[in-house]
């Protein structure tokens, strides 16, 4: 069902500080917990005596303790102590997840730890360029499948019904999309030339009149994506043109972890190369993209509702043209989804 071997963003940073913090990753409930040393431990949330989440224990410096007998365990799930017990019984330990920290996210691994590698981690270009600037992260629940949000960006073209006062505009409804595809994940992109600002980024182009923009969506196995929003002058954009120094870049990253298979926890945040130590900037960006993004959450529900109940009576949906994307992304994933599973079936 879901992509193991491979990071998904679990939580914020700064949300995990003194005390374990509960998420559900792909259906598996694990407690975060930060060490004495600033790095993170990921374990399974369940201590194997009762059941009860270790996400409702304390943490001991790098020590992890139940909250109903005590037992504590360590960073790699081993248990070293069950003061009721005298000595630690037999099959007193929990699986541990692989934890790293980078971009103010807190990433886990859900698969083979041994397959674990940092270096695959979401790159987030001009992360600490300081002539560009960044929106602090934010996140929602959104009860749908990771997919329909996955669908949904990969196909820009809702924007011009779902996104009135915010992202549509002149030929967001029926302008063709390129689609690209490599080992990564899937591309659609295209130019719109000569055409007003749409309000989200009118106020912030550093130049007047009507602007060449170009949309690129991004999607990568199995479930991040990168929003790239390019404005110049009119008559200055275009594919494989030098572009002007005034042009405008919004780079929008976008974390999609399955919850379960009808809940996505979304996080997200702005990268901009205008206004880098501009607070107000931020802010304003941030209220925005978060109010488009509530937008998308009531459709994206809504479609969840209805596929299910589709389901349900044995119908079919129809895709779209701009459906190629999202559809060639399914088609991939489940692939990797079922050659991971492969050695098991064996």
């Amino acid at each position: 069902m879901f992509l193991r071997n491979c990071w998904y963003a679990a939580a914020w940073e700064r949300t995990v500080t003194d005390a374990p913090v509960g998420v559900t990753i792909i259906g598996e409930k694990v407690a975060l917990y930060r060490l004495s040393d600033g790095t993170f431990a990921g374990l399974a949330d369940a201590c194997p005596h009762r059941k009860l989440p270790l996400s409702m224990g304390r943490v001991r410096g790098d020590i992890l303790e139940c909250g109903y007998h005590g037992l504590q365990f360590d960073c790699v799930g081993s248990c070293v102590k069950a003061p009721t017990n005298g000595t630690v019984p037999p099959g007193a330990s929990v699986r541990a997840y692989p934890v790293v920290a980078r971009y103010g996210l807190l990433w886990i691994w859900m698969g083979d730890p041994e397959l674990a590698d940092p270096d695959e981690i979401f790159e987030v270009r001009h992360w600490d360029d300081p002539a560009w600037g960044r929106t602090d992260g934010d996140d929602m629940i959104v009860r749908c499948h990771h997919l329909y949000i996955a669908d949904n960006l990969l196909d820009p073209s809702h924007v011009a019904w779902v996104h009135l006062s915010s992202f549509a505009g002149s030929g967001t409804d029926d302008t063709p999309m390129e689609v690209t595809l490599d080992e990564r994940g899937v591309t659609v992109w295209r130019w719109l030339l000569d055409t007003e600002p749409p309000p989200f980024y009118a106020p912030y182009l550093p130049f007047t009149g009507p602007t060449d923009r170009k949309q690129v969506y991004e999607v990568r196995y199995p479930s991040n994506a990168l929003i790239t929003a390019v404005f110049t002058p009119a008559g200055s954009g275009g594919e494989g043109r030098d572009l002007p120094a005034e042009t405008f870049v919004m780079d929008s990253y976008n974390f999609l972890t399955p919850v379960d298979e009808n809940t996505t926890h979304y996080f997200w945040f702005q990268t901009r190369n205008v206004a880098p130590d501009d607070h107000d900037v931020s802010q304003r960006f941030a209220e925005s993209v978060r109010a488009a993004f509530s937008e998308d959450k009531v459709i994206l529900e809504a479609v969840q509702r209805g596929m299910d109940e589709m389901v349900g009576r044995g119908e079919q949906n129809i895709n779209l043209r701009s459906d190629t994307g999202g559809v060639r992304f399914r088609r991939r994933l489940t692939q990797m989804i079922d050659a991971e599973r492969t050695p098991a079936r064996q």
